[in-house]
Parts: structure tokens; sequence; C-alpha cells
């Protein structure tokens, strides 16, 4: 790719950007949030046209004007968000638009399941081609993403995000399917925040700073510390700064609480919890284990089956969630786009969802736009949210500044309970030590912080007290300073504590 330029108006989302990728290699692309690598992806693939530059493949001059025409020049895109129809088998979503068919013109489906089973043989990428994409776990979801670009002959494989979603386990399957792709030749351009997985997965890296490329490195000669400055433009704190603080009164207590899932099993079983002022109490639990449903139930999403909620002596136990935000809590959810924002709304708009009956955004049932334009400006620049325009529709900002506007919101809700899940996700290293030091902020402020990760880094780190779910309980908690990733992860796996 040379000198692409992409431009939104006025504002230059790819600056004159360089790169270069060969066969057989892992290339990186990192930056903060908004700096313009999906954008720069998103051109590679025919969703944006340039507004400036060119793209070569093999040496030869190509236009990509959409999707399409990407596909046939061998490049494939997984994207962040997946794009599979999960009423559909993973045969039928690896085929759509390219259906194998009979000699009656009639859907060929025991082809389509023998390809999609060659296929997945061939790069070692195993799925069940007759289960429902409903059915399966996220990191098979993926597989079905990678496998349907495969299935189309992309040898320029482009994966956006990869690891936002899955845990520890299955980060390092993931690694090893593409050290199994780059072996047969394929060249994976990864667009990720994480510096770990740069040093364990890319060969080189190409660094973008607000639009523009800063350098690129060949990963084994830089440490993830150079990684890091070189994408924020300043040295990075990794570790988390907490003050000595005595946890005050007990600010949200749960009893035996059950909750069932969509399928009415018990997900979340006799659960007994205190979360007091002052204190991160952080959740640890390989996925599934009951976090959802719980958080669910908390935030007044999900009918507990039995138990009681307590906020402050308050019972919220299958309250509405407009009563269990009015009893004081805010919630950062872990799907930002399903249950944190609404996408087609302005970032204003999105800014006060819970609070626009109230003043100063209300007056006599009228909003005040003036009002509510100057509350978003100021939060738009805490938070540094970019681009720094309150007009612009939230599903128009990267994933991580869409995290960011929820932050802003929740936090400034001033609650008496903060639930943080999953709140970096997607998230660079600037904007997580950001994040960190927002819920440390709630802390001091002695306000309650609830946290849910699947990040046993950022757990141990932000978390004042650590309680460890496994199978829908508590099987125990233990102090942040004083447990180990060995401990925690025991008991995560159902093992015992001391």
């Amino acid at each position: 790719m040379r000198k692409i330029t992409k431009k939104f108006g006025d504002f230059v989302a790819n600056d004159c950007i360089d790169l270069k990728v060969y066969k057989g290699e892992v290339h990186a692309l990192l930056g903060e949030n908004g700096a313009g690598k999906s954008t720069l992806m998103n051109i590679l693939y025919g969703l944006y046209t340039p507004t400036n530059g060119e793209i070569y493949i093999k040496g030869k001059k190509v236009d990509i004007k959409n999707p399409n025409v990407a596909i046939h020049h061998g490049i494939g895109m997984v994207h962040q968000h997946f794009m599979l129809i999960k009423p559909f088998t993973v045969a039928e979503n690896i085929i759509l638009g390219i259906e194998p068919i009979t000699s009656f013109y009639q859907l060929n489906m025991k082809k389509a399941i023998e390809d999609v089973e060659e296929i997945s043989k061939k790069y070692g990428l195993y799925v069940d081609p007759r289960a429902k994409i409903e059915d399966i776990s996220v990191s098979m979801q993926q597989r079905v993403e990678i496998l349907k670009a495969l299935y189309r002959g992309a040898e320029i494989l482009i994966l956006d995000e990869p690891t936002a979603v899955l845990t520890p386990q299955e980060i390092k399957e993931l690694i090893q399917i593409m050290r199994n792709l780059t072996k047969q030749g394929k060249s994976i351009l990864l667009i990720t925040h994480k510096l770990k997985e740069i040093k364990e997965a890319a060969d080189f890296c190409t660094i973008i700073r607000r639009g523009k490329k800063i350098d690129m490195v060949e990963v084994s000669k830089i440490d993830e510390n150079q990684l890091a400055a070189m994408m924020v433009g300043r040295e990075v704190n990794f570790k988390v700064h907490k003050e000595e603080k005595r946890p005050g009164k007990v600010i949200l207590q749960i009893k035996e609480l059950t909750v069932e899932d969509n399928r009415g099993i018990s997900t979340v079983k006799d659960l007994n919890l205190t979360v007091q002022a002052g204190e991160v109490l952080g959740i640890a639990g390989v996925d599934g284990n009951g976090q959802t449903e719980l958080i669910e139930a908390i935030t007044g999403l999900r009918k507990a089956k039995s138990g009681q909620i307590l906020i402050k002596d308050y019972d919220i136990t299958n309250k509405t969630p407009r009563e269990v935000f009015e009893s004081g809590i805010s919630n950062i959810p872990e799907d930002r786009q399903k249950h944190g924002l609404v996408l087609d709304f302005t970032v204003y708009e999105n800014m006060i969802l819970e609070n626009f009956r109230k003043k100063p955004f209300s007056k006599k049932f009228k909003l005040q736009k003036e009002n509510i334009i100057n509350f978003s400006k100021k939060l738009i620049e805490e938070f540094d949210i970019r681009p720094k325009d309150e007009n612009n529709l939230a599903r128009s900002l990267s994933g991580g500044n869409q995290q960011k506007v929820i932050i802003a919101r929740e936090v400034t809700n001033d609650p008496e309970l903060l639930i943080a899940v999953q709140p970096t996700r997607g998230l660079d290293v600037g904007a997580i030590e950001f994040v960190h030091k927002s819920l440390v902020d709630q802390r001091n402020k002695n306000k309650a912080v609830l946290l849910v990760s699947f990040e046993l880094d950022e757990i141990m780190s932000v978390s004042d007290r650590i309680a460890v779910i496994y199978e829908g309980k508590i099987v125990g908690i233990v102090d942040a300073k004083k447990t180990t990733e060995n401990e925690l992860g025991l008991m995560m796996a159902g093992g015992g504590y001391k």
C-alpha cells in the first residue's frame, strides 16, 4: 500500500501511509484506538475507497472497489464483530454466496459439508460443519470466519482484533493457527492492541499514531515497553498505582442468588457476595461460569429465580433496569454495541441516555440541546474521545472510543456501585491505563467497584479482593496482593484454595 490517505470530511483517518507485507509473514498493525488501523484495512478489503494512494498485489497495481474485488485478489478479512448468520450451520455460513450446486441446479449440501471438512483438515481448523453458529463457542465462530475466507481462496488474511473475545487458552490456539497458515504461505495482517501477542505472533510491526505511520520494526528486536511508547508517543505505566485504603460499609450484598440462563439451566447457584465502599472487588473465572447471568440479574436485565440483591439495604431483586440505575448503580456492559450504546445516535445523545429526563438536560419535558452539547464536549475532552466531535454517530467511532463514551457516561453518574465488565476489551495500552485509573479513582472516592474480567493481569493489578467464580458459585475470595496466578488458575478450574 503506497501513500494511502483517507478523509472523512475534514477528518484525516489515514495520512499518506505506506505498508509492505511479504508472503508467509505475520505483520502486526499497532496503534491507539482511532489511530486508523481498521480504516487502512477496510481500504485494503474494499469497504472504503482511499482518497489518495495505490495498492499493489504481487507487484501489480489493483483497484479494489469492493470486497468482491478484494476476494478475487486473494484478500480475506475477519472482522472484530463476526459477520455470521447465527441460525445457519457452519457449512451454510462458509459456502454462502458461492454454494456448490447439483446438475439440477439445487444446493449440493453433501458436497458443501465435504468441502468444509476437507479445508478444515488442510489448515488444522476443525469445526463441526453441521453445528449451528448460535450453538458454538466464540473461538469456534472465529474459526468459521477464517475458514470462510480460506474457502474463498484468501492468500492475505486480515484479522481485526482477533483475540478481544478469546480466553488465554484460545489465544494460544489462535497463535498456533496463524503459524500453521504462514507455513503454508499465507500472509496475515494482525490488528491488535495486545503487545504480548505481537511479541508472540508477529514477525514485523507497523506503528500508526493519529493516522500517520510512525515506524516499521522487526518484532524480535524490540521490547513491549518500546512498542507501547512508539504507539502512544510517551512512556506507559503498566502498573496500577493504588493508595492503601480501608474498605467502608457494605454497598452491594448478594444473598443465596440463583439465576437461570435462556435454556432454563441454573448458571448462578446460591451465590453469596458483598462489595464494600472504597474497594475494587474483582471476579475472576473462565468465561461461561455464570458471570454474564450474575451481572444481568444485578442490573435488571434478567430475573433471579431465588435469593436477594441489596444495594445499601434496598432490595433491587428483579427490579427494572431504570429502578436499578436510580438505586445508585452504573454499569459498563460486556457488549458495548448491544447494551452500551445506541449506535445510530450521536455521541452527545449517547452521553445522556440515562439522564435525559433530568436537569440541566431537560426542562419542562423539552431537551436542552446547548447544555447537552456542552456536557458532551467536556467529557470528550476529559476522556480523550476521538474524533473530538460530539455530532458523530456512535457507530462511526472505533471500538475503543465507543468504550470511552460508555465509561465517561457511567463514571460521571457518580454511582454508589460501578459495575465494569471487560472494561478494557479492545483498548490500547494508553486507554487501558486511563480506564484502570478511572476505576481506582471511583474506589478512592469511597465508591464500590465490581470488576469482571477474563484478563488475570487486570484482575490482579486493579482489584483489592478477588472472588473466583466456578460453575455459578464463589469458590473463594483472596487478597489481590497476596495471591498468585497459579493459585487463581487452580481455583478457576475448580480446585481448592488456602
